[in-house]
């Protein structure tokens, strides 16, 4: 019987945060602070960590990296802060003046509203579009590194191997507009004001605590019909994406380097599904009929710039498979990537 690869979140947590060769040399080549806002969501604490463990590898212990959020968990506030992370505890939309927040030399931008947004909009369009304005006037000459989402695209046919950054965007729903609302936002600051700024199209990180993965494999394991009317999907090992976000900053420019992050394959529903039955040794059922389009992103200039992702897909399942199938912790939080109206 093959080892799982993980006995606990520890170890999950170091292999998401364990730099590259490449990162290492990318940040070798810099100096200065680090500001990441929104580093209490899902994906920050990990950045955060393999920034500070890639900086002490390039030898740049001196420079600090600062996680921004109102860290109304203490314990993972005080959890970075063990592990050499500045926590700052910081309101961004309720503070009004970004003026106490830290200078830096680089700027990781993951704030972001989605779930809830159908019925609020208002809330969407506050933290997507109207806070990024505040942030790129506090930070006019940093460099900045914008997570967005591939929902600003159109659905598009499973066979078109999926959207380029070069194609026309048509995002549908409060949530998607107001994300490329925030892109256009960061546009404005690098064409009046000079910032440098990449932004990242991400579609979808997965962690193994949550993800689209994670609700495949949850419904399998419980028994539950696995809907494949969205029948394709891309997904991409957090590790990779939060390492294409520190490394993209040396991308970022005045022209805006708009990068696709996610993995190489248009992965089909059904057949994730099917590998998560035999791993987990259950019966798997389906529910619906594939569409003929799905949200789907071509990330092939990231890969160019950056290499292809470290965990193939097939990995992913099987890590995934084999964290269910040991009871560990899930974020409770489902990705909903088979929304097919943009309400979120």
């Amino acid at each position: 019987m093959r080892k799982p690869a993980f006995k606990s979140e520890s170890e999950l947590e170091d292999r998401l945060t364990r730099p590259s060769a490449a990162l290492v040399a990318d940040l070798a080549g810099d100096s200065g602070d680090l500001v990441v806002l929104g580093a209490g969501g899902k994906m920050g604490p990990s950045l955060c960590r393999l920034a500070r463990r890639g900086l002490d590898a390039a030898g740049r212990t001196g420079d600090r990296v600062y996680a921004v959020s109102r860290w109304s968990d203490r314990a993972a506030a005080d959890a970075l802060a063990a592990d050499g992370v500045e926590p700052v505890a910081f309101d961004l939309l309720g503070d009004g003046d970004l003026g106490g927040l830290p200078d830096a030399r680089d700027v990781i931008f993951m704030v972001g509203a989605k779930f809830g947004t159908a019925t609020a909009p208002y809330l969407a369009w506050m933290v997507n579009a109207v806070l990024p304005a505040a942030v790129a006037r506090r930070y006019p000459a940093a460099r900045i590194a914008a997570f967005s989402t591939g929902n600003v695209y159109p659905m598009v046919p499973v066979a078109s191997g999926g959207c380029l950054e070069t194609d026309p965007t048509g995002p549908l729903g409060d949530y998607a507009m107001s994300c490329l609302g925030r892109e256009q936002v960061f546009a404005h600051a690098a064409a009046t004001r000079g910032t440098p700024v990449a932004v990242l199209r991400l579609n979808y990180a997965v962690d193994l605590r949550y993800g689209v993965l994670a609700d495949i494999g949850q419904a399998v394991l419980a028994g539950d019909p696995v809907d494949v009317t969205t029948g394709h999907v891309n997904v991409v090992w957090q590790g990779y994406a939060n390492e294409v976000a520190l490394r993209a900053l040396r991308h970022a420019c005045a022209d805006v380097c708009t990068l696709n992050l996610t993995g190489p394959e248009t992965a089909p529903v059904r057949r994730i599904a099917a590998r998560f039955g035999a791993r987990l040794g259950r019966p798997v059922t389906y529910a619906g009929t594939e569409a003929p389009t799905a949200l789907l992103n071509d990330a092939g200039r990231c890969h160019a710039l950056f290499g292809y992702p470290d965990v193939p897909l097939g990995t992913l399942v099987d890590w995934q498979a084999d964290w269910l199938a040991a009871g560990l912790p899930t974020s409770g939080k489902p990705t909903k990537f088979a929304v097919r109206d943009g309400r979120f």
